[in-house]
């Protein structure tokens, strides 16, 4: 989707034209929302819209009306389409009218796709050719139709001056509060935007700057919607946390296909220069390798260290983590370098067997600034004692490592808020207290948008793991985190 580009906003019947120039026969399309999808993390909600194009020299036309994720209608028309074909889509009171080439080759029933009278612009491509050039796009009323284009929305956000950041930055060793954001609610929810710009002086690009959204192909990089969210944080004063640039999921099907030992090095290390490089100076901290320990009890026995035996692994051994660390400083020599990891803030082998690596880590000389503790409160069995968590926080800065909560969330049953509101507080009370703790991230901010949320249905039903709910209103974990930073004993006096 091209969210920061521009929309229509329209009355009554209108026409949409577009020119589309294949490659190879790649099958090309032109994507019209009548609303954004919603995206929960790694997961996304198809809403209303239609995609129309060409594929295999027909007209391929497909209609999502936000009951599923896949199309409710999809028809082909005509044959014969060769690689420049010049596409229009009629908005006729409920009726579709699809043209290829100056020719009329269907009628559709809208069902009320564009009933709210908006569309974005989006784009896709499948089959193995080298994609397709939009040519031209435009939009002209018809009869008695009002239509205008509208930019995407300023990034600025006006700020208050009592917000969870300012609370943090006031301390006597200030902190950065922070959350994970992705772009498609932060150019489509104005509550969303508002809320984020004001609240957080760091953020996390919950998707954008992994592996499979920012190099899809070998060699072809999209930091279109990584560059919308460090253009947010700079026009809002906070820093990017970029997460992240080693990981075994949320990898590109070519990522994961067979190849030689030093092949897997070379992509992962060409990975870190690209993209490293690309946000050079533009972010403030890198997660470099992400979630390393294994979740296998064998993986911690038999003279096994517990690192998790994925395909970077299988290729260099423990030394990828080394290898990974040190590509990042020569990509970003002025970022601090994170390891981030779920689990470890409890006691047990997974905490041990990542200590024991840090410290090997350091014995080479490997650059890792400090470690991510995720804090995800799934279950009751996940919760930590805060004096537990600080216990590892300090361990970290016996070996002169850097901490911080970076991806916390938790989910309670009904009536559990003042559950939820303690959990919060207790991590965050520890990290304003523990000199080497540099920041608290929660994994979103809002259960609207929340990666807990029940996708067994259709639409999903929220999570409620956050410290907002779905109508942004603050919940008791809100004004706890609020308590939290106000009675902090390093707080300032006037």
């Amino acid at each position: 989707m091209n969210l920061r580009g521009p929309r229509l906003v329209f009355r009554g019947d209108i026409r949409i034209e577009a020119r589309l120039a294949r490659l190879d026969g790649t099958d090309a399309y032109l994507h019209l929302y009548g609303e954004t999808p919603v995206v929960y993390d790694e997961w996304r909600q198809e809403r209303r819209g239609v995609r129309i194009g060409v594929a295999g020299g027909r007209v391929r036309f497909e209609r999502w009306d936000g009951e599923s994720d896949k199309p409710a209608v999809t028809r082909t028309f005509g044959k014969g389409f060769g690689e420049d074909v010049r596409l229009a889509v009629e908005v006729r009171g409920n009726r579709l009218v699809l043209e290829a080439d100056g020719t009329v080759v269907g009628n559709v029933a809208g069902r009320d796709v564009f009933g709210d009278g908006r569309i974005w612009f989006g784009a896709d491509a499948q089959g193995s050719g080298d994609g397709w050039t939009l040519r031209g796009l435009r939009a002209m009323p018809l009869g008695r139709g009002r239509l205008s284009v509208r930019d995407a929305p300023g990034l600025k956000v006006a700020r208050s001056i009592d917000a969870l950041r300012d609370l943090a930055a006031d301390l006597r060793r200030p902190i950065r509060l922070g959350t994970a954001l992705a772009v498609g609610p932060l150019l489509t929810d104005s509550a969303y935007r508002r809320t984020a710009g004001e609240e957080f002086s760091i953020l996390t690009p919950e998707n954008d700057f992994k592996a499979q959204f920012v190099q899809p192909r070998r060699g072809v990089f999209a930091f279109e919607e990584g560059d919308t969210l460090v253009d947010f944080a700079e026009a809002n004063g906070m820093q990017v946390h970029a997460h992240t640039l080693v990981w075994f999921e949320a990898l590109p099907a070519w990522m994961r296909a067979e190849m030689t030992s030093e092949d897997r090095r070379r992509v992962m290390t060409d990975h870190i220069r690209a993209v490293a490089g690309h946000f050079r100076g533009k972010v403030a901290e890198w997660d470099v390798v992400n979630e390393p320990m294994s979740d296998e009890d064998e993986d911690y026995t038999n003279g096994n260290l517990g690192v998790r035996p994925h395909l970077w692994f299988e290729a260099m051994g423990e030394q990828y983590i080394d290898i990974a660390f040190r590509t990042a400083r020569e990509a970003d020599p002025h970022a601090v370098l994170y390891l981030n990891e779920y689990g470890v803030e409890e006691d047990g082998p997974r905490w041990d067997a990542l200590y024991a690596m840090l410290i090997r880590l350091r014995q080479r000389g490997v650059p890792i600034d400090g470690v991510g503790f995720q804090n995800h409160e799934y279950t009751a069995a996940d919760r930590t004692d805060p004096e537990v968590f600080r216990r590892k926080v300090r361990a970290l800065a016996g070996l002169g490592l850097e901490a911080r909560v970076s991806e916390m969330d938790v989910l309670v049953d009904d009536g559990e808020e003042d559950v939820q509101a303690r959990r919060f507080a207790g991590k965050l009370a520890v990290c304003t207290e523990e000199p080497n703790c540099t920041s608290f991230s929660t994994w979103g901010f809002t259960d609207r948008y929340g990666s807990t949320a029940d996708i067994r249905t259709y639409p999903p039903s929220p999570g409620n793991a956050l410290p907002w709910d779905t109508a942004y209103e603050a919940k008791p974990a809100y004004w706890a985190l609020r308590d939290a930073l106000g009675r902090s004993p390093q707080r300032t006096t006037a």
